[in-house]
């Protein structure tokens, strides 16, 4: 009954069981009736056990309620007893808290009679010794024991300020030879106890001598010894966090204020060793070279301040950071007022300097730019207008621009801002990093980028120079890469220290107007370097480009796939995409070669109208124009390649027949275009005339 009950499985069991009710024997052997009977038998036992079993449960039930009403009446009676129980521990402490109430007026009373008593007993102690300096002879044996003493001679002391000093002066220099004597008698001792490492001893004194005048001297004596000996290495700062480690847990033992203690401790390490330390660092530099200077009072600082910050662990009171601040304050505060004048000073000329020898190793003297006059007049006006006012400057293929000068001007003015960051004060902090990243834009944007394009540009010739070399793209180049660099420490080393600040949008203008006034330079440089790629390939066209080209004397023996010209042009203007594409990166890329595309088409599609085509040389002419389409397809830009093609759909109207002449006009590519430009190019046609193919424009 235990396991869970399956009915079938029990009546497939119980049919087992049962002769003649299985399916042992086969069909012959099933007995019918006998499993009848059988099931019937069982039934009523089960019936049977049924009934048991519910008397079982029954009785069971009865006994479980029987128990808890039993139960529940123990747990009331235990209640009353509680209650019982609680009233009585009430009452007992009602009576205790009577019986404290007596005992304390009672100890109040004592104590107030036992006070007095005390008091007397004490005076007249104190009175049997003032009596033995009066006398001049010390016979208690209590002043051979100075710990003993020291509480004595203390209070006699004190009586002793107050006492008229024309009767009693003697006694009062006895007395006060006596306290200075024994002050000097346990300071000794707590010396040589600090020698011999007594922690006990030093306690001991210590307490002694809390009430003397001469307690600070003790401190100021354990201060002095435990720094002897413990500045052995090169290392001061590190020296220093050891023997504050060390002498914490010593004073926490010593002393009844240890707080005090450390702190005069530090205060005497800062305002002694360590700013003499900085001083002979600092002094020999300060003078004779500023990068060192400026470098070791950084790294002094630096490391002041992580002292400072490892000293924090220790106890020193309520406002220990307000107390460290003002120790460094104190040793830095000369060299930090002037700090920033030092800095921009040894940037402006370190800057200048790398500028310097660079233009010497370039054998490179500056030219003076925009000092007006003449000359600038002129190049104002060759950048404007092409004009071609002079012969242009031969850099001999230099930029005058240096990623080497650039690394160093940026490590620099990087240097720069570290320092700035760590060693302005913070009210100061955005207007010191502003003024070094003016240095900055002065040096490197001004100096050297904006130079370098002022010299590019006047080594731009003029659009109608043959074999020109055109450096100006190498310039674009590196300025793009200078640029970014530039940007870059902008954002990663200006910007967290100026970003909650309003030098921010200082800096954001200022940097806006340089790259405005550089994309200036850049935007008319491309422009004249365009123009003169274009003016060499005109030079190629003029040059090379026959009349017979396009009217060959003998019809039957054209051999060529395209013109002579139409190869040489396409050659370089594949060499002056590629420059393109080194030269700039980004969408500056489609811009620059789609502005060069547009003026390519319009130089071949002026060029093909200034000639006259027979039939075999305007095939010639669309062999041409589809040789330039499939170099413009090195453009990669959608808008070229459609010129291309609508100038490849035009060339067919140079060889179609007269009648279906109106059907290609009207086609998809040309039916869009201006009837001027088609009738313009069926003019050039030399059956122009003969085949009136005038008509179809009329």
């Amino acid at each position: 009954l235990q396991e869970p009950f399956d009915a079938d499985e029990y009546i497939e069991r119980l049919a087992w069981r049962t002769p003649g009710g299985g399916s042992k024997g086969g069909a012959e052997a099933f007995d019918p009736k006998r499993l009848l009977e059988e099931f019937q038998n069982h039934i009523e036992e089960l019936k049977q056990l049924d009934e048991r079993i519910q008397r079982r449960v029954e009785k069971l039930e009865q006994q479980c309620h029987r128990e808890a009403k039993e139960f529940a009446h123990k747990v009331q009676d235990l209640q009353r007893s509680n209650q019982v129980a609680f009233q009585h521990f009430q009452e007992l402490d009602e009576h205790i808290s009577y019986v404290a109430t007596k005992v304390c007026h009672l100890g109040d009373q004592l104590e107030g009679v036992n006070t007095p008593r005390q008091r007397a007993v004490e005076a007249q102690r104190l009175m049997t010794y003032f009596n033995e300096f009066l006398d001049g002879e010390l016979r208690s044996d209590v002043f051979n024991n100075p710990d003993k003493a020291a509480d004595i001679i203390q209070k006699l002391h004190l009586i002793a300020q107050e006492l008229p000093f024309d009767r009693f002066a003697d006694v009062k220099a006895k007395i006060a030879s006596k306290y200075h004597d024994l002050e000097r008698q346990l300071i000794q001792e707590f010396t040589a106890a600090q020698r011999r490492g007594e922690i006990g001893r030093m306690r001991e004194v210590a307490a002694v001598l809390l009430h003397f005048k001469g307690y600070a001297h003790c401190v100021d004596v354990y201060i002095k010894q435990c720094q002897e000996g413990a500045y052995l290495q090169s290392d001061v700062f590190e020296d220093t966090a050891v023997l504050c480690q060390r002498v914490n847990k010593q004073v926490a033992e010593v002393f009844c204020s240890p707080e005090t203690v450390m702190a005069k401790l530090i205060q005497s390490i800062f305002e002694n060793k360590l700013q003499n330390h900085v001083k002979d660092k600092l002094e020999e530099s300060r003078k004779s070279d500023a990068e060192q200077y400026l470098k070791n009072l950084y790294d002094l600082y630096t490391r002041t301040t992580a002292l400072s910050g490892k000293l924090t662990e220790f106890n020193l009171g309520s406002d220990k950071q307000t107390f460290l601040s003002k120790l460094i304050k104190n040793i830095f505060s000369t060299y930090l007022e002037n700090y920033i004048d030092t800095e921009r000073e040894y940037l402006r000329s370190r800057s200048a300097m790398i500028l310097q020898r660079y233009y010497d190793s370039k054998n490179h003297q500056k030219r003076p730019l925009g000092t007006g006059g003449i000359q600038d007049l002129k190049e104002r006006i060759r950048q404007r207008t092409n004009l071609p006012l002079g012969p242009s400057i031969d850099t001999h293929g230099e930029t005058f621009l240096s990623q080497e000068v650039v690394v160093n001007l940026l490590q620099e003015t990087r240097h720069a801002f570290e320092r700035c960051h760590r060693l302005s004060d913070p009210s100061d902090l955005p207007k010191n990093a502003f003024s070094i990243f003016l240095l900055l834009v002065d040096h490197l944007c001004v100096d050297h980028i904006d130079y370098a394009l002022e010299i590019g540009l006047s080594a731009i010739p003029s659009s109608d120079a043959k074999n020109a070399n055109l450096y100006f793209l190498d310039v674009v180049q590196q300025a793009n890469t200078i640029f970014h660099l530039f940007d870059k420490q902008f954002n990663d080393h200006l910007m967290p220290l100026i970003s909650s600040s309003p030098k921010l949008n200082e800096c954001l203008h200022k940097k806006k107007e340089v790259i405005e006034q550089m994309e200036v330079k850049l935007d008319t440089g491309i422009d004249r370097t365009l123009n003169c790629m274009v003016g060499q390939m005109k030079h190629i066209l003029t040059t090379e480009q026959k009349k017979t080209d396009f009217k060959p004397e003998d019809e039957n023996n054209v051999m060529i796939q395209y013109t002579i010209a139409c190869s040489k042009v396409c050659a370089y203007v594949g060499r002056q995409v590629e420059r393109v594409r080194k030269s700039m990166d980004g969408k500056n890329v489609d811009t620059v070669l789609t502005e060069l595309g547009v003026r390519f088409h319009r130089l071949v599609h002026e060029h093909l109208q200034q000639f006259s085509y027979s039939s075999m040389g305007g095939m010639l002419a669309i062999c041409d124009v589809a040789e330039y389409r499939r170099c413009a397809k090195d453009f990669r830009v959608p808008l070229v390649l459609q010129l291309f093609d609508t100038l490849h759909a035009l060339c067919n109207l140079l060889v179609v027949a007269p009648d279906n002449l109106k059907q290609v006009c009207s086609g998809e590519q040309l039916t869009n275009l201006d009837r001027n430009l088609l009738h313009a190019f069926v003019q050039l046609r030399a059956d122009y005339r003969s085949s009136r193919l005038g008509r179809h424009f009329s």
